[in-house]
């Protein structure tokens, strides 16, 4: 007990360091963040009781779409927490840096492994628990139930967790010992982004846009009848939802102690099977994470044609970090895979245009094409913004501790920077062009509207991408566990809210001059010397905002960095 104890100390003062000793810079971001969390989750649990209190309008079909809905949620939740806990397992109990130290140690194997699953249960629970008490309490805000209700959901929701961590703690000791963990932690990473493709491309061609139609309201309500059958009695998620559900209505179930007991019970199981198993699977499958990745020539041989060719583009020190930024993102199956969910995304922000119900708005349909082509700039310019996120904001972190290579070298921080500019605008480029042409075109867009937002598109992209590669120098991560990791913390959100913020206010001021140029097209009339000054003013204003998104974001990036010691 003294051995698991001492195992789980350092975590412990880890997590009250963070919040005590941050000082005042840890301190504003603790509270910043706090701050971004409480909107968030009051966002959703505004959206949430708007849902249910509209269910309560629709007569004999409220109160399932409610349950339905709560038994959706959890089943969500449980199969988010089983994936989370198979990628932070990976992490936890084989790919951390100090592991090597602790079974150096006299610790027991059951200690180190029970110290590291709750660390597991931890790192992958947490988010998900704060996300989900806003949509429970909504619930609670719209039926009122008793005590017993919040009682229920504490318990019950801590066995799905257990249940969870189990299952997924499971599934990474039997894939660790088929494959070694490096290897394993690319498989799980590929598996995941594919059945998110599946996922998502499934719900998508199911066209729920046709609920748009009163004439298929008869069919959906049969479907929603249908969906009142019996439950499957196996599912941990079932068990949690039929109880509170109990609760939220005030029913006395006589199986209520029964679902209680069956979850408890199979959590209990979880920790004790997974126990059994770490005896047997855990430290070999420890000892075969420490093997190197072998290297396959042929993918070197592959890399080379595109790295050469950025070389001779980008010149001689661009050319050299492009080179190595190619080698390095197809090096990683992590990296480069995510390209098969960047596909699935633009094929389906393209098939939703080309479905939508133009001919059933009451606008005129001209005027409303055109207006969904310009909105359409704030939609693209956000999905890049989140793109961005991932790849471009993490380029100046990706060095990781072999940064000291590059601040050592003759190579100029501003020349760094500028570097990884151009080698991260090109593809957002193609990428912005193909979403805005492609949605103009399938939107039949007038030739003023597809000119204005395709230069639109440009500037917004130049400054999207230039404030990625400077606020990542400002916030650097060399020692991250895992690149995808970076964009998750306090830089990351700043990058995201600044970026959405520029998008914005770049779409608002260009709102007033496109509606005088295109109503001026439409009924054939002159545009007067006074909106002609408007219009000037407003792009000169965008103008003068993304000159500013790019040069003070990479000029903040190159203090940062040189005061970097």
């Amino acid at each position: 007990m003294n051995g698991f104890l001492l195992l789980c100390r350092p975590r412990a003062l880890a997590l009250k360091n963070s919040i005590l000793r941050g000082g005042k810079k840890g301190r504003r971001r603790s509270l910043i963040m706090a701050f971004l969390g409480l909107l968030l989750c009051g966002g959703i649990f505004y959206l949430s009781c708007r849902v249910l209190l509209h269910f309560q309008t629709i007569s004999g079909l409220g109160d399932l779409l409610a349950r339905l809905l709560l038994s959706m949620m959890l089943l969500s939740f449980f199969s988010l927490l089983i994936f989370s806990n198979v990628i932070s397992a990976l992490s936890n109990l084989y790919l951390s840096k100090d592991l090597e130290l602790i079974h150096a140690s006299p610790a027991m194997i059951e200690d180190v492994f029970i110290s590291r699953a709750i660390q597991t249960v931890m790192d992958s629970s947490w988010m998900l628990a704060v996300f989900g008490v806003p949509v429970f309490m909504a619930y609670s805000y719209v039926y009122r139930p008793g005590p017993l209700f919040y009682v229920t959901l504490a318990h019950l929701s801590l066995t799905l967790v257990i249940i969870a961590a189990g299952a997924g703690i499971i599934v990474t000791m039997i894939l660790v010992h088929i494959f070694p963990a490096q290897r394993a932690r690319d498989f799980v990473a590929l598996l995941g982004i594919v059945m998110g493709i599946g996922i998502y491309l499934l719900f998508r061609f199911m066209k729920p846009e046709r609920l748009v139609n009163p004439d298929t309201f008869f069919t959906v309500a049969q479907y929603l009848n249908s969906l009142n059958a019996p439950r499957s009695p196996y599912l941990p998620t079932q068990w949690v939802a039929d109880s509170l559900w109990m609760c939220l209505k005030g029913e006395q179930a006589r199986g209520f102690l029964h679902e209680a007991v069956l979850a408890w019970s199979t959590a209990g199981a979880a920790v004790v099977i997974n126990i059994w198993l770490a005896s047997f699977l855990y430290f070999e499958g420890f000892s075969k994470s420490q093997e190197a990745k072998k290297r396959r020539n042929g993918a070197g041989v592959l890399l080379e044609i595109p790295a050469k060719a950025a070389a001779r583009i980008f010149g001689p020190q661009a050319g050299a970090l492009a080179a190595k930024e190619i080698r390095m993102f197809f090096r990683d199956n992590t990296q480069w895979s995510q390209l098969l969910l960047l596909g699935a995304l633009v094929a389906v922000y393209l098939y939703n245009f080309s479905v939508l119900p133009i001919d059933m708005s009451p606008i005129r349909v001209d005027f409303f094409q055109n207006q969904l082509c310009f909105l359409n700039l704030a939609l693209a310019g956000l999905v890049l913004s989140a793109v961005s996120a991932r790849f471009v904001f993490p380029a100046v972190s990706s060095e990781g501790e072999a940064y000291w290579i590059i601040k050592s070298s003759p190579l100029k921080t501003r020349r760094f920077l500028w570097a990884k500019f151009l080698i991260y605008v090109i593809p957002l480029l193609i990428l912005g062009e193909i979403l805005i042409i492609a949605t103009n075109r399938l939107m039949d867009a007038a030739p003023l509207m597809k000119v204005l937002t395709t230069a639109t598109m440009i500037f917004m992209i130049m400054g999207i991408t230039s404030m990625g590669v400077g606020l990542g120098a400002v916030y650097p991560d060399f020692r991250h566990q895992n690149i995808a990791q970076v964009a998750t913390g306090f830089g990351g959100m700043t990058y995201m809210i600044v970026s959405a913020l520029f998008v914005t206010v770049t779409v608002v001021l260009e709102a007033g001059p496109v509606y005088i140029l295109f109503m001026a097209g439409v009924k054939n009339i002159t545009v007067t010397g006074l909106q002609w000054l408007f219009i000037a003013a407003s792009f000169s204003t965008v103008a003068a905002l993304t000159a500013l998104a790019i040069h003070l974001p990479m000029r903040m990036g190159e203090r940062a960095l040189e005061s970097r010691e």
